[in-house]
C-alpha cells in the first residue's frame, strides 16, 4: 500500500504566509488612522475602543456595506486604489446622516488566492478612506479561500461604528413645507448602479480612454471613488441646525430623500438647479436610460441631500463651501397632496 504524502495548508490554496505579510502591510495603514478612544487595534482577536467621555448620553450608530458590482470594472481595468475609499464612503455617509461621528471602521477583504500586492492596494484604500473621515481602522479580516472567487477577483465588506449625543440625533420628523433642500456634489456615480453601468458599457463597448464632455477618461469617471462628507457636514451640524440629511445611494434621487422625510411633505428637486456631471449623460445617451430612471438608479451629481429652514440655507451652504465642499440650493419642502411621490425632479 502507498503511503500518503502529508499535506499542508498551502497543499490546500491557503498561504498563511502572505497573509502574515499582508498583515504586517495593513499595520502601519491602520497606525496613522489612530484618533482618541482606541485602545486596542489590528493584531488582536478584537478590537478595543472606548467612547469620548464628551458625550453625556452617547448613542452609538452603526453602517455596514459592500461596493458592489463597481468591483467588476476594478478586477477589468486593474485599478485597486480608489475601492477601499468607495468601502468606507458607503458606510461613514450612511451614519453621518442621524449627525453621528464615525468612531471606527472594519473591513473584510474576501478572496480565493491572496495577491498581497493587490490586497495592500485595496487596504491602503481603506486606510486613506479612514483619514478621510476621521476614523480609526482598528480591526478587519483577510479570508483567503480556494474556488470560492474567480482567479484575481476578491470581494469587500465593511463596517463603521460612530456617536451622536442623543439629544441631537437627526431623524426628519420636524421637517416641514418651506424647508429649503440643498445638495452636495457627488464625485461621479459612487458605488451604485454599476450592474446597470456594466450593462451600458458592454454593449456600448467604447474606448475607456476616451474622455468625455469634460476631459476625464470615461475610465477615471467610472472609478471615482465615492465622496467623504463626514468633516464637512460635521463642520455644519456645529454651527447650523439641520432638520435632516439623506446619503444617495442605490435608489437614486428618488428613493433615498423619501427616508428622511414625514409622511405629509414632499421634496420637490429642480433639476436645472445644479449640473450634471458628463457621466451621467454619457450613460443615459448610450443606455438610453429614461429620464426617471436615472434619477432612481443614480445620484446624477448629488451624493448628499441636506434639508435646513429657510433662514438657515445661506448660512449651511457658506460653512459648506468654507469646508470644500460643493453645493447648491436644489429644491424646496411642500406639502403633500393625496398619495403623491414624496420626491419629484421637474
Amino acid at each position: 500500500m502507498m503511503q500518503k504524502t502529508s499535506l499542508s495548508y498551502r497543499d490546500a490554496g491557503v498561504d498563511i504566509d502572505a497573509g502574515d505579510a499582508l498583515v504586517a502591510h495593513i499595520r502601519p495603514l491602520a497606525k496613522k488612522t489612530l484618533r482618541e478612544g482606541v485602545l486596542g487595534g489590528i493584531g488582536g482577536f478584537g478590537a478595543l475602543f472606548e467612547v469620548p467621555k464628551r458625550y453625556r448620553e452617547p448613542v452609538l450608530v452603526s453602517g455596514t456595506d459592500g461596493v458592489g458590482t463597481k468591483l467588476k470594472l476594478a478586477f477589468l481595468l486593474d485599478r485597486h486604489d480608489s475601492v477601499g475609499q468607495d468601502l468606507v464612503a458607503m458606510s461613514v455617509n450612511d451614519i453621518l446622516v442621524q449627525g453621528a461621528e464615525p468612531l471606527f471602521f472594519l473591513d473584510y477583504f474576501a478572496c480565493g488566492k491572496l495577491d498581497v500586492a493587490t490586497a495592500a492596494r485595496v487596504i491602503g484604500g481603506v486606510a486613506h478612506g479612514c483619514a478621510l473621515a476621521g476614523c480609526a481602522l482598528i480591526g478587519g479580516e483577510t479570508a483567503e479561500m480556494p474556488d470560492m472567487y474567480p482567479e484575481g477577483e476578491y470581494d469587500l465588506a465593511g463596517f463603521a461604528v460612530g456617536v451622536a449625543e442623543k439629544s441631537r440625533l437627526i431623524d426628519g420628523s420636524d421637517i416641514a413645507p418651506g424647508d429649503v433642500v440643498l445638495g452636495l456634489a457627488s464625485s461621479g456615480a459612487h458605488s451604485n448602479g454599476y450592474s446597470l453601468i456594466r450593462k451600458i458599457v458592454e454593449r456600448a463597448n467604447p474606448e475607456m480612454d476616451a474622455p468625455l464632455a469634460g476631459g476625464e477618461t470615461l475610465a477615471d469617471a467610472l472609478m471615482a471613488p465615492t465622496r467623504i462628507y463626514v468633516k464637512p457636514v460635521l463642520a455644519l451640524l456645529e454651527k447650523v441646525a439641520v432638520k435632516g440629511m439623506a446619503h444617495i445611494t442605490g435608489g437614486g434621487l428618488l428613493e433615498n430623500v423619501p427616508r428622511v422625510l414625514p409622511g405629509n411633505v414632499v421634496a420637490t428637486l429642480e433639476r436645472s438647479a445644479w449640473p450634471r456631471p458628463p457621466l451621467f449623460d454619457w450613460l443615459r445617451q448610450e443606455g438610453r436610460v429614461a429620464e426617471t430612471e436615472m434619477h432612481r438608479v443614480f445620484n446624477c451629481g448629488v451624493g448628499m441631500v441636506i434639508i435646513v429652514n429657510r433662514e438657515a440655507a445661506d448660512p449651511a451652504l457658506a460653512c459648506l463651501r468654507q469646508n470644500g465642499e460643493t453645493a447648491w440650493r436644489i429644491g424646496q419642502i411642500v406639502a403633500r397632496q393625496d398619495k403623491e411621490a414624496q420626491t419629484q425632479v421637474a
